[in-house]
């Protein structure tokens, strides 16, 4: 029974990595390796005077892709319109096995993410400009887990001495690997992309706007 289980997801992972676009494009339009519309500026200027409609937009469509943290909406104070800010919360890299989180883009970064350890998490700011219009930059960080050994190797901790000297072992001892913390790996631009895509929808505004 395992070997069978074994087997089906191993077909499954072939499957998703050498059927292609088409195959990414029925679950839930996740394609963003696929040829698509002329790429956003990042950071993308809205040409819409209305700073609530447009926070509000930013807001929802965060929260299609991580769980926010932390908002700071813009506001007007002595006249003049502050910056607005997004933080989220980490996330562990959805998986070629979680077709429905969105965090990761489907391709290399899906299959990275389901093969090693990593994490994303995206700041986004509103800048208001003179004109009335705002910038938006959506900015996705990736990091890589840092750990102490692979997670199914046969190393220990702790080894035998040939001296003679007497081994004692330690009081807590714990079998795996344990995270020393974790490895800055760049931006996910594709994500970035996504992100601003599916905003610029939302607000109608131009292709390469």
């Amino acid at each position: 029974m395992t070997r069978l289980i074994s087997r089906s997801c191993l077909g499954l992972f072939l499957l998703s990595t050498f059927v292609g676009c088409g195959w990414h494009h029925g679950l839930q339009g996740l394609n963003s390796e696929c040829p698509q519309a002329a790429l956003a500026q990042n950071p993308m200027y809205v040409p819409m005077a209305d700073r609530e409609f447009v926070w509000n937009q930013l807001v929802d469509t965060m929260d299609n892709y991580f769980r926010i943290d932390q908002e700071d909406r813009v506001r007007l104070v002595g006249g003049v319109l502050t910056e607005g800010q997004i933080t989220t919360f980490a996330e562990p890299g959805a998986t070629l096995l979680e077709p429905w989180r969105r965090d990761s883009t489907p391709g290399f970064e899906r299959q990275y993410s389901t093969l090693q350890s990593m994490r994303r998490r995206a700041v986004a700011r509103v800048m208001p400009q003179a004109d009335g219009g705002f910038l938006v930059e959506v900015t996705v960080y990736k990091d890589l887990e840092d750990v102490n050994q692979p997670e199914y190797s046969t190393i220990v901790t702790e080894t035998p001495h040939y001296d003679g000297t007497i081994v004692r072992p330690a009081k807590d001892v714990r079998y795996g690997a344990n995270t020393l913390g974790w490895i800055a790996v760049g931006r996910d631009t594709p994500l970035e992309q996504r992100i601003l895509a599916e905003l610029r929808g939302r607000l109608g505004v131009a292709d390469g706007g």
